[in-house]
């Protein structure tokens, strides 16, 4: 393989490597913070997505996994009204 190609190669690897971190990095629009309390536990666990509900979605699932095992328990712990929020 010529230098040329290899170095063409190389520059479109790059260009798809940062067209994909950006595209990544630009759906996130908001972070929140928030803590759920079910089964007498206690978890605080912070999320980001493309808007508001998406981000608290995030964090409400992320804090859910350590209390909840099993389908049913994930169910609920996602349906517990957080006791903190906080967005930006």
């Amino acid at each position: 393989m010529s230098k040329g190609r290899v170095l063409a190669l190389l520059a479109a690897i790059v260009l798809l490597l940062g067209g994909l971190i950006y595209g990544s990095l630009s759906t996130i629009q908001s972070e929140c913070d928030l803590c759920i309390e079910y089964n007498g536990q206690r978890q605080c666990r912070s999320g980001s997505g493309s808007d508001e509900a998406a981000a608290k979605d995030a964090a409400q699932r992320a804090a859910c996994a350590v209390m909840a095992s099993g389908m049913a328990a994930s169910i609920q712990c996602q349906n517990v009204i957080p006791t903190n929020v906080q967005c930006r």
